[in-house]
């Protein structure tokens, strides 16, 4: 029954891909999209029958498919795993994705290839939940693939554009960097284990008594490399921004819920591995914290809205990176999930402003829009007060949780992730401001024309607002269900409930007085002083640092992209016009010989004769003389 149910989860998606891809245009759009959300709600729902199963029994469901892989000692069976971290990502992953479904009907009505957004949508969900079901690193990294390849089919789906296609290659090139490293880690703990399998794993690595930790560390480092391009952290982060290409569910899905979590779900399955490493663990905590800061001075001056947010949850995957890196997987996942709430929220309201503006994304051509949008409006309030750290909304519980364990452990790494936290609020808020209040800076034909969003769009966003309020519960001090819901997964878990006493309350009052400042300052700046953003010619100094991403795009084209296309220039001006000259110089001197042979074929039999009688006698008269 388990087996039967699972599989219904993992290919239901599949078969509404299949319908909408074969089908979809015939159906029509309506039913493209009714076909689509429906595939992934049924995944949701038998997410929470086994949820709701493994959170009563506590014990994992282990479903075998078949033998995949035998040579030697070595074996990989195509199996999937039921747990309590791999059912609460799938039921993030069906549940929000159940609601950009339903939101993208309506986004994406006026679309002639509806049918195949969806179908692309629901392919990516089938990967996703591959990767996360998966019992093994191998079948794990065949739905790592898949959603790297939905995300560039999703990135450039508008292909018209050439911007999007480049956006759509970047992101797939920079990913499979990533995936180098990742493979190259998987290699080395088949090479050491003989097994992928992750209870094996553990298992072997729990009763081992001499561990070679030499090569432990440098396969956990390539895994750490291959999570920095899938969940973008420094240097590999610079693909996720420019993902803005694609329509605005995609950047909700692959932002919020999926693709770029992934990374902190396999460092978090693995947490047994990055145990044994704590070298390793500090270079995650490091680049995390760094990745925090660089993003959240990125977005301070960021005017696109969709961009904004893009370099947030950069920085708030920096956040988690730097509670992985700490020891505190429990932490991590918290924040993974009080993220998925606010950041879909955020993402689809910014989708339902585009979407009411026809298409602008800029923030200095908004404002005024709290009127006319109200649903919007307070959903992406309540969100930003979640990503601010504004007590009790979701997101003060899970980030004050990892500055808490980053104080613990590093008080630098807490300032860092302090500081990032406090330009969270202001740009947030700077968002905020510039988009819904004062007075509209758009086009006459803009405003007259401004409405709130139909109800397929706000029915998620109201859905979202909601759980981005009271998602802090599943992990509130005192109560911890979720890191009681996840210890069996933990070797030993170091970062027990708080009992909350002098200092604790003191990092909590720091972090309000922080978030609060930061948008006190943003409320000063574009409320009190009505200041609008510079025209981008305009924009001088550091901040024209930061709003060209510290030039690390162009940085990367003048060390890597630049130096390919002047080599691939060479072999194609010079080296292979030698080539070529060489190669059609052996066809012109056989065009010769051929030509020289053929006037020997004259048709005469007797001259055949002749040839074929000295023939003989030469091979006669060879045997004789050999002898």
């Amino acid at each position: 029954m388990d087996t039967n149910l699972a599989l219904v989860l993992l290919l239901a998606p599949f078969i509404g891909f299949l319908i909408n891809i074969f089908f979809g245009k015939t159906l029509g759009k309506n039913v493209a999209g009714i076909i689509g959300t429906l595939s992934v709600v049924v995944s949701f729902a038998i997410t929470i029958l086994f949820f709701l199963q493994i959170n009563q029994s506590g014990q994992p469901i282990a479903i075998f498919l078949f033998d995949w892989i035998q040579i030697s000692n070595f074996k990989v069976d195509f199996g999937f795993l039921l747990d309590q971290l791999s059912l609460l990502w799938l039921l993030f992953v069906t549940g929000i994705g159940s609601l950009i479904h339903l939101y993208s009907i309506s986004y994406m009505h006026e679309d002639d290839n509806m049918h195949k957004f969806f179908a692309y949508l629901n392919l990516f969900v089938f990967f996703m939940i591959t990767l996360v079901m998966g019992s093994n690193l191998l079948v794990m990294f065949i739905g790592w693939e898949g959603v790297g390849l939905c995300s560039y089919l999703l990135i450039g789906f508008w292909y018209k554009n050439q911007e999007y296609n480049d956006a759509a290659k970047k992101a797939f090139i920079m990913n499979r960097i990533g995936d180098l490293g990742l493979l190259i880690g998987i290699f080395i703990l088949g090479n050491l284990f003989a097994t992928l399998d992750y209870t094996t794993l553990k298992t072997a690595i729990s009763s081992a008594t001499n561990l070679d930790l030499y090569w432990i560390s440098i396969a956990a480092l390539c895994l750490f490399i291959g999570a920095c391009g899938k969940s973008a952290q420094i240097p590999l982060y610079t693909w996720l921004p420019d993902a803005m290409a694609g329509p605005t569910p995609v950047s909700a899905l692959i932002h919020a819920a999926t693709m770029v979590t992934a990374g902190i779900f396999m460092i978090t399955r693995l947490n047994f591995i990055f145990d044994l490493t704590p070298f390793i663990q500090n270079i995650i905590a490091i680049i995390g914290a760094i990745t925090a800061l660089v993003a959240a001075t990125i977005g301070l001056v960021q005017n696109d809205i969709k961009k904004v947010l893009a370099y947030s949850t950069v920085s708030q995957l920096g956040l988690m990176f730097l509670a992985l890196g700490l020891g505190a997987y429990e932490v991590a996942v918290f924040h993974v999930i009080t993220h998925a709430f606010f950041k879909a929220c955020l993402f689809l309201g910014s989708g339902s402003v585009i979407h009411a503006l026809h298409g602008e994304q800029d923030m200095r051509k908004m404002g005024g829009l709290k009127k006319v949008m109200p649903i919007t409006f307070m959903t992406m309030l309540l969100s930003s007060l979640a990503i601010a750290g504004i007590f009790p909304f979701a997101g003060f519980w899970s980030k004050d949780e990892i500055l808490m364990v980053a104080f613990e452990h590093n008080i630098a790494l807490w300032l860092i992730g302090s500081i990032a936290s406090i330009m969270t609020a202001f740009y947030m808020f700077r968002l905020m401001y510039l988009t819904f209040f004062k007075e509209f800076r758009g086009t006459a034909e803009q405003k007259h024309h401004l409405h709130e969003s139909p109800s397929l769009i706000t029915i998620p966003l109201i859905v979202l607002g909601v759980l981005a309020t009271i998602g802090g519960l599943i992990n509130l001090p005192g109560n911890n269900w979720l890191q009681h819901y996840l210890s069996p997964l933990f070797r030993k878990v170091e970062h027990e409930a708080h009992t909350f006493g002098t200092v604790e309350y003191t990092l909590m009052g720091v972090a309000t007085i922080g978030a609060i400042l930061g948008i006190v300052i943003a409320y000063i700046k574009y409320i009190k002083q009505n200041s609008i953003p510079s025209e981008d010619s305009a924009i001088t100094g550091f901040s024209k640092v930061l709003y060209n991403k510290y030039y690390v795009d162009e940085a990367y084209n003048a060390i890597f992209v630049n130096p390919i296309n002047v080599l691939s220039r060479f072999f194609r001006d010079h080296l292979e016009t030698s080539l070529s000259n060489l190669v059609f110089g052996l066809g012109t001197i056989t065009n010769a010989l051929g030509f020289q042979g053929k006037k020997l074929q004259n048709g005469s039999i007797g001259f055949y004769l002749f040839a074929f009688v000295l023939g003989l006698t030469a091979i006669v008269s060879y045997l004789f003389l050999a002898q």
